[in-house]
């Protein structure tokens, strides 16, 4: 199969979500896959080189998420200076989600239902928002399972389908249990293995 063929047959699988400035309710409730990106070891471009992205497809066509393996030594409290919340909630790295808008705090997290405010829905379960009340509930929740980034990974409408062209990424499912896991370190040569293993099934 042609790598550009392969690759549109892909993302055409991903639900269109809304756009996060304009989702509703009725849209979030919509089926959703997420797919990762594994880095290549031969993709150079020192905004994913070794990365591991988590990528969902808004409804203009274009492709966006958050890399997963790049955490940062930010502090929560030094990110929302001058804001009340509980940031001794949040026990995990703040983690560089990609070179777009990288001074805003996104945050992918689980939830069994679709939360109040505009998010992607990226798996059955789990939503990415850059919604600042989104946010700050999750922070005030001790109970929550939640990361979250600076800035964010995305790609122009057929952008994403030359880099498959160039043969930049492995692509493989995406799942919660990897999205969440403790350490981030390893990762990428963890995903870089399963996807060698798989063969051209992973590779596009």
């Amino acid at each position: 199969m042609r790598p550009l063929a392969a690759a549109c047959r892909l993302l055409a699988a991903i639900a269109l979500l809304a756009a996060a400035a304009g989702a509703t309710a009725q849209q979030q409730n919509l089926a959703a896959n997420g797919l990762f990106l594994i880095a290549k070891p031969a993709l150079t471009d020192p905004n994913f080189a070794r990365t591991v992205v988590l990528v969902t497809q808004a409804e203009d066509a274009s492709t966006v998420g958050v890399i997963i393996n790049r955490p940062t030594s930010l502090k929560l409290a030094d990110m929302l200076q001058g804001q009340q919340h509980p940031v001794h909630n949040y026990r995990h790295p703040v983690y560089f989600g990609g070179p777009v808008m990288r001074n805003v705090v996104v945050s992918l997290f689980h939830s069994e239902k679709p939360p109040e405010h505009a998010a992607f829905h990226v798996l059955k379960t789990i939503y990415l928002t850059m919604h600042p009340e989104n946010i700050e509930k999750l922070i005030a929740n001790p109970q929550a399972r939640y990361r979250l980034y600076v800035g964010f990974s995305g790609w122009a409408p057929n952008q994403l389908e030359s880099e498959f062209m160039r043969d930049g990424w492995f692509v493989l499912p995406a799942d919660e249990a990897t999205l969440f896991r403790d350490k981030s370190e390893g990762l990428w040569e963890e995903m870089v293995e399963r996807a060698m293993r798989l063969g051209p099934r992973a590779s596009r």
